[in-house]
């Protein structure tokens, strides 16, 4: 058994942490989710566990497809394109090269869910309800994988919680700076004080909450936290002149926003 910087070599297998990490986030997401599923009255909540393998599967197949489509500007810069992945399709299924894009995962999990609540005949909002805060917290475990890997951090700082990057993944023009924003835990904070709003939101107004407004409400919040944190975002997406997960993650949150107000005030008036 050998021991490196990314993960554990146990003969031929290769078990990386960032792997370890998305799975444990996945795991504490489905516990989450089953607990809230029982407390929101659905008969069977083991029926989470299932879900789960839907969610996954569908989630990492968007997260990458939305990575192939939105290649960063890192990336871009080093010849990885879109067309370079339609040159090369064998390197889509290559994890090593690139990674995966959050907004496609939750995409992916989502469009799993609702295929899995069609078959199993299970009201799809309250499923997508008591998802919503384990997926705020499956997010806040999984970019400590982010530092595992240090891909995600903000401009160079001398703050106390700056984090050293490795030469080798340092982005250009910060060839020379060694300290960086820990952009990946500002991410994880905002994602655990989402779960946490999510949960106390669930349970100070239930009486008040629509099927479906958890998960409205999820759509907002954490787009707003990614579109402030993406100011600070070095390797961004860019498309049609702008960052192009930044604009993505506005759209979403006013879209989302604007849903959850026409719904009250549907719900008023009937």
């Amino acid at each position: 058994m050998a021991i490196d910087a990314y993960g554990i070599h146990i003969g031929p297998l290769y078990f990386r942490y960032y792997g370890m990490i998305l799975v444990s986030g996945a795991f504490a997401a489905t516990y989450l989710a089953r607990r809230l599923a029982a407390r929101m009255g659905l008969k069977d909540p083991d029926i989470a566990w299932d879900a789960l393998i839907w969610a996954l599967i569908a989630g990492v197949i968007g997260a990458r497809l939305y990575h192939v489509f939105t290649p960063s500007k890192e990336l871009i810069e080093v010849g990885i394109t879109t067309k370079w992945y339609f040159a090369n399709p064998i390197n889509i299924l290559d994890f090593t090269r690139g990674g995966l894009g959050i907004p496609g995962g939750i995409a992916g999990g989502a469009l799993g869910l609702y295929i899995f609540a069609k078959r199993k005949k299970v009201d799809i909002l309250l499923l997508f309800d008591a998802a919503a805060p384990g997926v705020a917290l499956a997010q806040a475990i999984g970019r400590w994988g982010n530092f595992i890997n240090q891909e995600l951090y903000g401009p160079p700082t001398d703050l106390p919680w700056k984090i050293p990057i490795r030469p080798e993944n340092r982005i250009s023009p910060y060839q020379n700076e060694e300290y960086f924003h820990p952009l990946f835990l500002y991410e994880s904070i905002w994602n655990l004080l989402n779960m946490f709003f999510l949960l106390w939101l669930l349970r100070r107004h239930e009486d008040k909450l629509l099927r479906g407004d958890i998960f409205l409400v999820y759509m907002i919040t954490y787009p707003l936290g990614r579109f402030l944190l993406e100011f600070i975002r070095l390797d961004y997406v860019p498309m049609f002149g702008v960052n192009f997960n930044q604009t993505l993650m506005a759209v979403i949150a006013l879209i989302s926003g604007g849903v959850l107000i026409y719904r009250h005030r549907k719900a008023r008036a009937s």
